[in-house]
């Protein structure tokens, strides 16, 4: 298989995870296990982390690492399935055998594999990882690709003393091992639970993803977070807006005038005119995304013939294009986005109707007010704690501009380097 520049796309402009950066002809695929009868908390894998769902984090270093055939998320549960889609990834519904509380993940990579026969090589990336980066999976993978390694697995660096339990009958404590000076010792390496990368005949024949010639790939410690109780959450939102990978930015925005930039309201004049109001904290917002190099695109709709007869106004206002949209926006962003000769993944989208779900799902980007109705809100990547009207779109707003700083700033792995630690 030759290495493909252009990522394909479903019928509806979705990018299916894909290669670009590799020649090899094995179907690599990245698979996250995301059961919905999480012990420990509810429905975690969808769970906000910093605005976005859990499982949002990994999906996007998977997709962007241009390094897979096919994304998957294997699951049980709707809700899991729904977001799972909304950021691009094929959904695998797992049989009751392996959604048990006594289910092994070998047991579910192995079941995705008897239903996936082209799949040939497997990324196990777990959904409570939430700070890995593509360059991360890039450079994993590359041991499987070209050095020829059968299974890849991630670690990090821990200079942690460990010492003896005192049982029954002993009365003294001793280090296990006895250590060196800290200055003199490499320190441990430790599986930190991000993926598992193994061969479609290791994991069936021999019911495990480390085995045959394996190889580690080490992170940072301050990409190895794993969330397991809910006390961590907290901890792991700080260390997400500062490690984790916020994609590549966009270059344009299109958002809905009623219910996004208006609360919905119409008041009547004294004489007898319609009017709505906007909030100063959004249109400040949509100045900062301009002055950022983000094109703004407010959407209006005959439907809202009040927001519609504002236009003139709000391109005044505003300084930034309006656009009239049809009942289904889609055919008209599409238009917009085809002739930008973009990529969806570099369109941010914020809507607050049910007829704005396609648009919301295929966005690199996108949002809805904290009072959006549910189908939107489903189709959503980002959840706004402010209503439409009321600060949701400058909410959404610093949260593309937060994507984009992040998104210059990241760079690839460095070698650690030992002697700083």
């Amino acid at each position: 298989m030759a290495a493909r520049n252009q990522a394909s796309h479903d019928e509806n402009g979705r990018q299916n995870g894909t290669i670009s950066k590799r020649s090899d002809s094995r179907h690599l695929a990245a698979l996250v296990l995301a059961r919905g009868g999480s012990k420990g908390i509810p429905l975690k894998n969808i769970k906000m982390l910093a605005g976005v769902p859990l499982l949002g984090w990994v999906l996007r270093a998977a997709i962007d690492s241009e390094m897979f055939d096919s994304v998957w998320v294997s699951t049980d549960h709707d809700e899991i399935e729904k977001v799972a889609k909304s950021w691009g990834a094929k959904v695998h519904r797992r049989s009751p055998e392996v959604s048990k509380d006594s289910s092994s993940s070998v047991e579910t990579i192995q079941e995705f594999l008897r239903h996936n026969t082209e799949v040939d090589v497997v990324c196990h990336i777990q959904c409570t990882s939430p700070c890995l980066h593509p360059s991360h999976l890039q450079e994993a993978l590359k041991k499987i690709i070209e050095d020829g390694y059968d299974s890849v697995f991630s670690v990090v660096r821990r200079h942690q003393f460990r010492w003896k339990e005192v049982k029954q009958g002993s009365k003294f404590t001793s280090p296990f091992p006895v250590y060196p000076r800290r200055q003199d010792w490499d320190g441990e390496l430790c599986e930190n639970g991000s993926f598992y990368i193994g061969t479609r005949d290791l994991i069936l024949k021999e019911n495990t993803t480390q085995g045959r010639k394996v190889a580690y790939f080490e992170m940072e410690p301050e990409h190895s977070v794993d969330i397991d109780v809910d006390i961590d959450w907290p901890v792991a939102e700080e260390r997400v807006l500062r490690f984790g990978y916020f994609g590549r930015g966009v270059s344009i925005m299109f958002c809905r005038v009623s219910r996004c930039l208006t609360n919905g309201k119409v008041f009547l004049s004294p004489s007898g005119e319609d009017m709505v109001s906007f909030h100063t904290r959004d249109t400040t917002g949509l100045r900062m995304l301009q002055n950022d190099g983000v094109e703004v695109v407010l959407l209006t709709s005959s439907e809202d013939p009040v927001t519609q007869s504002m236009a003139d106004k709000l391109k005044k206002m505003i300084g930034c294009e309006v656009m009239d949209v049809g009942e289904e926006p889609l055919k008209d962003v599409q238009s917009v986005v085809e002739k930008n000769r973009l990529d969806w993944k570099n369109v941010a989208y914020m809507g607050n109707d049910p007829a704005d779900a396609t648009c919301l799902n295929l966005a690199g980007l996108s949002a809805v007010p904290a009072d959006a109705p549910k189908d939107a809100a489903d189709s959503a990547k980002y959840t706004c704690r402010h209503a439409g009207g009321m600060g949701a779109v400058r909410e959404f707003a610093e949260h593309i501009l937060l994507q984009k700083e992040k998104a210059k700033t990241q760079m690839k792995q460095d070698r650690i380097d030992r002697n700083n630690f």
